[in-house]
């Protein structure tokens, strides 16, 4: 990893303000291999300096990369002044200043979120030119047929003209109710819900379940989230 200065990543790390980590810096806060740095532009090196932050429980990361199951009423959206976000509902000490949600789910969508404060990633996550899939399970207002799974997969055309890339669906029963899991590498606007319209169907409720071939822990309630690990990072470029 790349050297860094020391002022950014004890922002990034303690989720303060540059201005703050050079006052926690030139107080004599912070130490690097056991000895206390004064200089904010100081270069660190990531993976083998041990930095300490005093009052603070610091672990450094350059990014974090945190999984949210996501809940109803909640939008995918860094900050709003009259709605709840995702990322006013991350724990504090998961939460960075410069987080942000990897794509969207509408507000009535629950499921699988990927939080991070890594635009890279998060580009190469969305774009379909890397062909992640994300596969979403729909309650149907009707059962789909195979002649609806035909045009699905061969590439459906939205009532405004809109064409989308090939699917790939399968019918199932959700609860009693009928279904269908549906994979996408694309994230136009109400996508799957308006892929749905186009057969003269209706989305009830909408669910994500994976990016990839990494699936949502299913031990996470709604509105919970957990940190993801670097071989869970690997599995969202991976087919199921």
């Amino acid at each position: 990893m790349a050297l860094k200065r020391l002022d950014k990543l004890i922002a990034l790390n303690c989720n303060v303000s540059r201005k703050e980590a050079r006052s926690l810096i030139k107080n004599g806060s912070v130490t690097v291999n056991g000895q206390r740095m004064l200089r904010a532009e100081e270069l660190i090196d990531t993976e083998s300096d041990d930095v300490s932050v005093e009052g603070y429980d610091f672990t450094l990361k350059e990014h974090i990369y945190i999984m949210l199951n996501k809940p109803q009423g909640v939008i995918s959206a860094t900050e709003d002044p009259n709605k709840k976000t995702v990322i006013d509902i991350i724990p504090d000490d998961l939460k960075r200043r410069s987080l942000f949600p990897c794509g969207r789910l509408d507000r009535d969508t629950t499921g699988l979120l990927v939080i991070t404060d890594d635009g890279a990633l998060c580009h190469k996550i969305m774009s379909p030119a890397h062909h992640v899939y994300k596969t979403y399970e729909a309650t149907l207002s009707f059962a789909i047929d195979e002649n609806d799974i035909a045009k699905l997969e061969s590439g459906i055309t939205l009532g405004d003209g809109t064409e989308c890339l090939p699917a790939i669906v399968e019918c199932i029963d959700i609860n009693g109710f009928p279904g269908a899991r549906i994979k996408i590498r694309e994230g136009k606007y109400h996508q799957v819900k308006r892929m749905f319209v186009a057969l003269g169907n209706n989305v009830e409720q909408l669910r994500r379940i994976s990016i990839g071939a990494l699936k949502l822990d299913e031990g996470l309630e709604e509105g919970e989230c957990r940190e993801l690990s670097d071989k869970e990072l690997e599995l969202i470029f991976k087919d199921e």
